[in-house]
């Protein structure tokens, strides 16, 4: 398994891509920045430097999607969809491995 994106994700990256003629290069880079009692919290961004050492990259609908290697478990399985609803617009990472909430094993949350 791997990280992918929804067609509404792979959709507006590619327009992105286009609005800001990005190179065909180009790919979404995720990270892992942090967690605690509210889940993992993800970065992604655009990137061209491809280190095959350390990163470990997917397709997915016609998009490139790297991450790091140490953070390739963590996101195994995980889709990044695109919201664009009248509450909320933009980029969200769905991962069944850490649903939102289960990040504090022992606090009490």
């Amino acid at each position: 398994m791997a990280m992918s994106l929804t067609s509404r994700a792979s959709a507006e990256v590619k327009k992105i891509m286009a609005s800001q003629e990005l190179s065909s290069e180009t790919f979404v880079r995720a990270l892992i920045v942090g967690g605690g009692c509210s889940g993992m919290q993800y970065s992604l961004g655009f990137d061209t430097e491809f280190d095959p050492v350390n990163d470990v990259r997917y397709m997915s609908d016609g998009v490139g999607v790297v991450t790091e290697k140490k953070f390739a478990l963590f996101l195994d399985g995980a889709k990044i969809d695109f919201i664009d609803s009248d509450s909320a617009k933009g980029f969200s990472i769905d991962n069944p491995k850490f649903p939102a909430g289960s990040g504090c094993a022992g606090c009490g949350h």
